[in-house]
Parts: C-alpha cells; structure tokens; sequence
C-alpha cells in the first residue's frame, strides 16, 4: 500500500488531486518498493515558499519546479515492520508547474505526472548530477510516463529539473 499526504501551501487547483498522486507515485517506484508499504509527502506551495526553500537548502534564489527531501531512519533506530517505509517529502511548486507546461506545450496534468514521478525517483537515491546518472533516470521516467499513457517528458523543448 502506497500512503500519499497532499499539503496545499497555496490555493488548491484541480490537478494534482491525491489520487493521481497515488497513481503517480506508486507507477514511480521502483525495485523491492513495488511491493512494501511505502509513504510520502507531497506539498505544493506558492512561488515565494518555492523561493525560500530552494535558496535555504540549495543555496538557489529561485522557485524551482521540484525539491525532494529524502528521509533517513536516524542512526540506532530500526524500522517498525508494522509502518510503511518513509521515503520523504515533494515540495512542488504549482506556478513553476504550470508555466512550465505552457513553455513546454504540455498539459498541465502531464507536467505534474511528470514532476511527481522526477521527485519520486530522487526519493529512491536517482539523481542526475552527472551524465550516465541523468541517463538512467531519464530512461525511467519516459518508461514509466509512457507505461501512464503520457508522451515522452524529454522530447521537445526541456527545461531543467530541479
């Protein structure tokens, strides 16, 4: 069973709805996840907490689209084979978002298909930092957003993630 909370920092907008969440995220996991109970957080915000939160932990003056927040069991503690694995937290800007979507000529929905499932691999240790790992995450994401029905994030104009 995969646990999603949706938090709105900011007014909530037709998509996401938690149930595409869901949808989203358990089509993103990956390996031996498949199979556990697993949970998340995912919290869209407003440009200016985007802002905040990208230059707090990333030292960038800017909203960005995505932020993922990986969790940690802290050192000596073990995890409760009754509770589902903790992956982390989404931070989503919803107005990055969007205007992506309209650069990109996008659907809306499909950009943040696509945003859940980027920040969902990043959770599971996937990153993008150099060019074989960009590759293979890349790789998945088209696999997984093609296996939803959607078109290839990648093809046409890009936009970095991140």
């Amino acid at each position: 069973m995969t646990e999603v909370e949706l938090q709105w920092g900011t007014t909530p907008q037709a998509v996401p709805t938690e149930a595409q969440c869901q949808k989203w995220v358990e089509a993103a996991l990956q390996g031996d996840l498949k199979q556990q109970d697993v949970a998340l957080t995912i919290r869209i915000v407003d440009a200016d907490e985007g802002r905040e939160l990208n230059n707090d932990y990333r030292g960038k003056d800017y909203a960005t689209n995505v932020l993922s927040f990986e969790f940690e069991l802290p050192p000596g503690l073990v995890q409760p084979d009754d509770e589902p694995i903790y992956l982390g937290d989404l931070v989503i800007c919803a107005s990055v978002v969007i205007e992506e979507a309209m650069q990109q000529e996008k659907s809306v929905e499909e950009h943040w298909a696509h945003m859940v499932i980027h920040g969902t691999l990043h959770l599971q240790g996937y990153d993008h930092i150099d060019d074989a790992e960009a590759e293979e995450m890349e790789a998945l994401e088209v696999q997984i957003m093609q296996q939803l029905g959607y078109d290839d994030p990648y093809s046409g104009d890009r936009i970095s993630q991140d």
